[in-house]
């Protein structure tokens, strides 16, 4: 007689998820960038699943309320929330280091700046990789913009195209899973145009490396945004402390 807690076994077989080329695993961590890129992520899929990442950053209660609520606007009910804490540990970067501090902005400077988390979109990456190839997603987005590479390495389209090479090895073989960058060769003005044309919810995001309340408006990610608007030629809905790069 079996009961209830009798335990099925089962196969590798039985276990495998077929992959569904119009299922998405959307990185959203609660900035413009990650808003407009799940926008366009749901125009171009059947399916979504936003997965957010914490990893011990200075406005991390923020991004995770952000994360949120753009989740709820666009109606997805899968997500996941994953702490990658030893980032946090490792230290390095003034955005999980408090010894560190957050550099005022400065839009001219070609120096990586000390908010780089050293290699910390590989390690989006894998773990955006594992839940879709779990889930069965046969996409993975991410708002990586190329305009930040002179100060992000991981920003870099070359970045992304070897990470891609790493999935298709790393994965099982029946496994086909696509990083896709819809916003990596924008500059920051377009996507603001990209997202206001398909109603992405500007409102709701969080970019300040500093601040939970107001945004500064003095950090290098506030100085883009709102650089970003303005040459747009629209108003940031969010508030701001001060708007010195307004």
């Amino acid at each position: 007689m079996g009961g209830s807690n009798e335990r099925v076994e089962q196969s590798p077989e039985d276990v495998e998820v077929k992959t569904d080329p119009r299922f998405a695993v959307c990185l959203v961590s609660g900035g413009m960038d990650s808003c407009v890129t799940a926008a366009i992520a749901r125009e171009e899929n059947d399916e979504l699943a936003f997965l957010h990442v914490c990893y011990g950053q200075r406005t991390e209660k923020r991004e995770r309320r952000a994360f949120e609520e753009l989740a709820d606007h666009f109606g997805v009910e899968r997500r996941l929330i994953v702490s990658l804490e030893g980032l946090a540990r490792i230290g390095g970067s003034s955005l999980t280091d408090e010894r560190i501090p957050v550099a005022e902005a400065d839009l001219t400077s070609r120096r990586i700046p000390t908010s780089y988390v050293p290699f910390r979109n590989a390690h989006l990456l894998a773990t955006a990789t594992s839940w879709a190839e779990v889930i069965g997603a046969g996409r993975v987005y991410i708002g990586a913009v190329a305009e930040d590479s002179s100060g992000y390495p991981d920003c870099r389209p070359e970045f992304y195209r070897a990470f891609q090479r790493a999935i298709d090895v790393g994965t099982r073989p029946e496994t086909r899973i696509e990083i896709r960058t819809p916003v990596i060769h924008m500059r920051k003005s377009e996507i603001v145009r990209r997202g206001l044309a398909l109603g992405a919810p500007f409102a709701l995001t969080w970019s300040c490396y500093r601040n939970e309340e107001r945004a500064c408006g003095r950090c290098d990610s506030c100085a883009l945004r709102l650089r970003a608007f303005r040459d747009a030629g629209v108003v940031d809905p969010i508030l701001y402390e001060e708007m010195a790069f307004d």
